[in-house]
């Protein structure tokens, strides 16, 4: 068998990983955004706590917020069960819960780096645009947002390659189950578990550095030429 050619398990781990990161990233972008600006721009009562909640996922083992995940999403879980009986939503032992997993594990990257892109953002454009007439959302679309764009598809290329990597708290949260929650790590795993995997294993590793290469270097691409539009 060709070393490269990747069996169906491996292929389906590689496939479910990229669903579950893209729609991690996807479900996190606007509230991230929306807290990074909150944090960058506003002062209210509780920030630092705020800020350090929002963080929190950084310092907790993975495997302790796959457990709080469980307690609030599973099936008799505080939030779970009222979503599974209401309206049928099931996240625990789910595709849909490791992209939760995913997306609370990514979101303190994905919002420190939209902040610290706010923050550079000069409070004169934005004055002056005020001074013109914008209103306050017409002058976060169209001047701190755009340019913030950098900052965003850091935060984005973070977060996807955080969730594409995620372990801990998906196989807590959502086990281990193939076709349905066996993303490429817990492939990765399993493979290191069973006699004669090393080779499958030594595989998906080499896949993982090379779909985390392609889009480190796509972000690298994508800021500079958005670079080069801003001089332009």
């Amino acid at each position: 068998m060709n070393f490269l050619a990747l069996t169906p398990m491996e292929t389906e781990a590689l496939r479910l990983s990229l669903w579950v990161s893209l729609w991690a990233v996807a479900g996190s972008l606007a509230p991230g955004i929306a807290a990074a600006w909150a944090l960058a721009r506003l002062d209210f009562p509780g920030k630092s706590l705020v800020d350090g909640l929002l963080h929190l996922p950084l310092v907790l083992p993975p495997v302790v917020m796959g457990y709080l995940l469980l307690i609030l999403f599973g099936r008799r879980g505080v939030v779970g069960e009222w979503l599974y009986e209401t309206l049928g939503v099931a996240f625990a032992f789910d595709w849909k819960g490791a992209a939760l997993a995913a997306a609370v594990m990514a979101f303190p990257l994905l919002v420190r780096a939209v902040r610290l892109s706010v923050e550079t953002v000069d409070r004169g454009l934005e004055s002056a645009a005020r001074t013109l007439g914008a209103g306050p959302v017409r002058v976060f679309f169209t001047v701190t947002l755009p340019l913030t764009v950098p900052g965003i598809l850091a935060g984005v290329i973070l977060a996807f390659a955080r969730s594409l990597g995620e372990f801990g708290a998906t196989i807590t949260f959502v086990s281990n189950i193939r076709g349905e929650t066996q993303t490429l790590p817990l492939a990765l795993y399993t493979l290191t578990q069973v006699p004669d995997g090393e080779t499958g294993a030594m595989r998906l590793c080499l896949v993982a550095v090379a779909v985390a290469m392609a889009a480190l270097v796509s972000s690298e691409l994508l800021a500079r030429r958005f670079a080069a539009r801003m001089k332009g």
